[in-house]
């Protein structure tokens, strides 16, 4: 239950519902992280647009690896409701349902690439203990396996985008949809 007031998609009107039917055109449904936003409109708007951004724009990082990134994140900030839509995202590529899980437990005993592996570790140790990164680069495991300056920011971009949205869902109670995410345009 959310602990602030949400317009659901019944009770929106104007800019609102707007934005609510051109999420699901775009998107095959609205989720509920869109809904919390509800009492400000405009910053769904720009809250979809820094998503597609990070998301899905061109990047030397796959659409799986910055979806791999999030589930990594979501865990590390235990936000169940991100990470059962982003796994759900992930799966689409991987088709896995096992290696999938497993992800969503613990990285590490998953069988990833050397580049999966080093994407995993700096998204874990930059969401578990970000103040560290002031005292030691975490970007050098990356550069070593080849991954460009543009591919490192890329990756912190996921990294960072996934923290905010944990925050919001956990702090203002946005609980999983009843049919768990499915459903979306992946």
């Amino acid at each position: 239950m959310a602990r602030i007031e949400v317009k659901q998609y019944d009770d929106a009107t104007g800019r609102l519902k707007e934005i609510y039917d051109d999420l699901i055109k775009s998107r095959g449904k609205l989720a509920d992280v869109h809904t919390i936003q509800s009492l400000r409109p405009e910053s769904i708007v720009a809250h979809m647009d820094l998503y597609m951004e990070i998301m899905y724009s061109k990047s030397e990082l796959s659409r799986a690896e910055r979806e791999m990134i999030a589930v990594v994140v979501s865990k590390g900030n235990e936000c169940i409701y991100c990470q059962t839509h982003h796994a759900q995202a992930l799966n689409a590529y991987w088709k896995d349902d096992q290696k999938t899980e497993k992800l969503k437990t613990d990285f590490r005993q998953v069988n990833l690439t050397d580049k999966e592996m080093k994407l995993c570790e700096y998204a874990h140790i930059i969401t578990k203990n970000p103040g560290s990164a002031e005292q030691q680069d975490y970007t050098g495991p990356l550069k070593e396996i080849g991954l460009s300056d543009s591919a490192i920011l890329d990756a912190t971009l996921v990294i960072a985008y996934f923290n905010f949205v944990n925050r919001i869902v956990l702090s203002l109670g946005v609980h999983l949809e009843k049919d768990e995410g499915s459903g979306y345009k992946y």
